[in-house]
């Protein structure tokens, strides 16, 4: 992480180091990614509160096609791609929330947020549960976490359900504007 904090340390703001950052995770391969996940820190879920901006970052299926991930990298990072990032709130214990889509007013697929072991290896990870009455099935399948790379700055992954197994989907960041 090394390379994000000098990045940070040039900036005027933490707020503008945060959005930073999430430009320079998306340069980062799948497998620095699965790394940096895997030595984060589990965040509460107060810690979260409030709107986050989001960024997809990379989809591990598409690791082995180079042009592919670039061109949905490239997207991701632009001003036209519709996912804005997701609204949080709740107590220590529970909590919900829902994503931000083409603009910070439409707001479109509720989750529910609680602490639970990872699918990604042996800690826990902030969980966000789809699986809530009004959305979509494919919506319904898809299972989130989050752990927290530095304070205002969380990387997750998504799972997809899929024959009763989780797949991982895709990577995306979130950070405090």
């Amino acid at each position: 992480m090394a390379a994000a904090v000098s990045l940070l340390d040039d900036l005027a703001s933490p707020a503008e180091g945060r959005l930073a950052t999430l430009d320079y995770l998306l340069e980062l391969p799948v497998s620095e990614l699965r790394d940096r996940y895997a030595r984060a820190k589990t965040p509460r879920l107060t810690d979260v509160d409030g709107d986050l901006r989001g960024r997809m970052l990379a989809w591990p299926m598409l690791d082995g096609h180079p042009v592919a991930q670039g061109a949905l990298r490239a997207f991701a990072g632009s001003s036209p791609f519709p996912w804005r990032g997701k609204s949080f709130r709740g107590d220590p214990a529970r909590g919900d929330g829902i994503n931000r889509v083409l603009s910070d007013r439409l707001r479109l697929f509720r989750f529910e947020t609680f602490i639970a072991r990872s699918r990604a290896g042996d800690f826990d990870a902030l969980q966000l549960d789809y699986d809530r009455p009004g959305n979509p099935p494919v919506i319904r399948s898809i299972k989130d976490e989050i752990r927290e790379l530095e304070p205002g700055v969380w990387l997750g992954q998504a799972y997809l359900q899929t024959g009763g197994r989780d797949h991982l989907w895709l990577y995306f960041a979130l950070a405090r504007p």
